[in-house]
C-alpha cells in the first residue's frame, strides 16, 4: 500500500482535450483552446493528451477527402504552434479505436434523459438541419470516453462547457456503482476563454462554418487579414454598445502591445477612434504574432511524413494506455 501511495503522489494530473479537424485554426480557436494547451503543456505540472477528433467530425458534413486533408493540416498547425510531442501526447483519435469501444459501453449506462439535457445537440442540430444524425445526440458520450480512456482527471474548459464535465462525472459514477470502482471523476480546469466573435456578425461566435470572411486564420497573411478586417463590422445602428468594435479591441488586447491597446481603448471611449487605423494596426500585430508559425506550418505541410511521424508516436503512447484501460474494462463488465 505504501508503494502505491508513493506512485500516486508522484503521478501528474492527467489532462485531456481535443479539437475537430473542421478547418484551419483561427484566432478564436487559438485563444479559446490551443494557447491554453501550450501553457498547460509547458508548465510541466500535467500529463497532457491532445487529440484531433476525427471520429467526432463524422457527425458533420465534410467529405472523406476533406477529412483526411484537414486532419493532417490541423496536426501540422498544432505542431507549428508549439504542441511538443516530447512533452505531450498528440494523436489522431481514430488511430486509437478504443475510443469508440469505450463510448459504446458508456452508452449502455447513460440515460437518454441526460443526453436530452445537453445544449450541444440543439446547437449542432440547428447548424445542420439536413443532417441531424444519432451521432450528434450521443456525441457527449464519446467525449466522456475520450477523457476517461486515459483516466483524465482535469478537463480544460470555459464556464459554458461545465455541463459536459458534469456528465463525465456522472457516467464515471454510474460505471463505478455498477461494475466496481475504476474511473476517476474528472474535474473542470476552468480557464478564462476569450469569446471571439465573427468579424461580419459580432453577435455570433467566430466560426469557419459562417464563412471564410468571418474568421481570421492563423495562416492568413497581413494583406489577407487586413482585407477581412476592412469588412469587419464596428458600429451598430442607433449607437450604444458596439460589439464589433469591442471584438476588435479584444483581439488587440491579446495580440498587441499593452500601450497600443490602451491608446485605441481610450480613443474608442472618448469617440475619437479611427477604425481604419485600428484595423491596420490589428492586421499588422496578428500577422506579426504568427510569422514563425506560418514558416513552420509550411515546412511541415511540404514534408507530410514528418507530420505522420509525430502523430504515429502519439498514437503509440496513447494506444498503450487505451489498451490497458479497455482490458480492465472488458473484465469488469464481463465481456472478456
Amino acid at each position: 500500500m505504501r508503494v502505491c501511495a508513493k506512485i500516486q503522489a508522484i503521478m501528474k494530473p492527467i489532462i485531456f482535450s481535443g479539437i475537430q479537424p473542421t478547418g484551419n485554426l483561427h484566432v478564436g480557436s487559438y485563444l479559446g483552446a490551443v494557447k491554453n494547451w501550450i501553457e498547460l503543456q509547458n508548465s510541466g505540472k500535467y500529463d497532457c493528451f491532445f487529440c484531433i477528433a476525427d471520429y467526432h467530425s463524422l457527425t458533420g458534413n465534410m467529405t472523406a477527402d476533406e477529412r483526411r486533408e484537414r486532419t493532417m493540416r490541423i496536426a501540422a498547425e498544432l505542431l507549428a504552434l508549439g504542441i511538443d510531442s516530447q512533452k505531450s501526447t498528440l494523436f489522431i483519435q481514430s488511430h486509437v479505436p478504443e475510443h469508440t469501444e469505450l463510448s459504446w459501453i458508456f452508452n449502455t449506462i447513460t440515460p437518454v434523459a441526460e443526453l436530452e439535457r445537453m445544449t450541444q445537440f440543439k446547437d449542432k442540430s440547428a447548424r445542420q438541419e439536413a443532417n441531424i444524425n444519432t451521432g450528434l445526440f450521443t456525441y457527449p458520450v464519446l467525449q466522456v470516453a475520450d477523457v476517461l480512456l486515459y483516466k483524465g482527471t482535469l478537463v480544460p474548459v470555459g464556464q459554458d462547457q461545465v455541463q459536459h464535465v458534469e456528465l463525465m462525472r456522472d457516467i464515471a459514477r454510474w460505471f463505478n456503482q455498477r461494475y466496481g470502482e475504476y474511473f476517476p471523476e474528472a474535474k473542470p480546469l476552468l480557464t478564462e476563454i476569450p469569446k471571439v466573435m465573427s468579424l461580419l456578425d459580432p453577435e455570433k461566435k467566430m466560426s469557419k462554418s459562417l464563412g471564410a470572411d468571418h474568421v481570421i486564420e492563423l495562416a492568413d497573411s497581413e494583406e489577407e487579414i487586413l482585407r477581412k478586417l476592412k469588412r469587419a463590422v464596428t458600429a451598430t445602428e442607433g449607437g450604444g454598445q458596439a460589439p464589433g468594435a469591442e471584438n476588435l479591441l479584444l483581439l488587440l488586447r491579446h495580440f498587441g502591445p499593452p500601450a497600443l491597446f490602451e491608446s485605441f481603448f481610450r480613443a474608442e471611449k472618448n469617440g475619437s477612434i479611427r477604425y481604419g487605423d485600428l484595423k491596420a494596426a490589428l492586421a499588422k500585430t496578428i500577422a506579426g504574432t504568427f510569422v514563425g508559425f506560418r514558416e513552420k506550418r509550411d515546412m511541415l505541410l511540404a514534408h507530410p511524413t514528418k507530420i505522420e511521424k509525430f502523430v504515429a508516436r502519439g498514437a503509440k503512447r496513447a494506444g498503450a494506455v487505451a489498451k490497458k484501460t479497455m482490458s480492465d474494462v472488458r473484465k469488469l463488465v464481463g465481456i472478456r
